[in-house]
């Protein structure tokens, strides 16, 4: 497999029903599961192992809205119930069913305003392109 580019803002964005509504600078994503051990009367070990659901949490970094997205009167607070998707050169990651649990802005004189937002997304899948 020959990989031929990296991602950029561009291929980074949030979509709402079926709309690209933000691209995003960069993401952080992390998935965790739980496990729980099974134990035997007897047994010195435990017998098996069981996991629980996946949990998917991204923050994302500078979020910068659509021009469609401002005319349409986009309110990231108001937002739910939304999807982010990755492209990368052999396939794209789509988390889906995300709600914001955070939102951070921060404005500093002579520089663009930065936003930070942490999601949680109900799933994750991956389409080969």
């Amino acid at each position: 497999m020959e990989v031929t580019g990296f991602p950029t803002s561009c291929d980074i964005y949030l979509e709402l029903d079926g709309k690209k509504v933000a691209v995003v600078q960069s993401y952080t994503a992390k998935a965790t599961k739980a496990s729980q051990v099974v134990e035997a009367f007897g047994e010195k070990e435990p017998v098996a192992t069981i996991t629980g659901p996946s949990h998917y949490v991204v923050e994302l970094t500078r979020l910068y809205a659509t021009d469609d997205a401002i005319s349409d009167g986009i309110d990231f607070f108001a937002m739910s119930d939304f999807s982010l998707v990755i492209c990368k050169p052999d396939r794209k990651v789509i988390y889906s069913g995300c709600q914001w649990s955070a939102i951070q802005e921060e404005g500093k004189v002579g520089s663009m305003v930065a936003e930070k937002v942490t999601l949680a997304a109900a799933g994750r899948i991956e389409v080969t392109a």
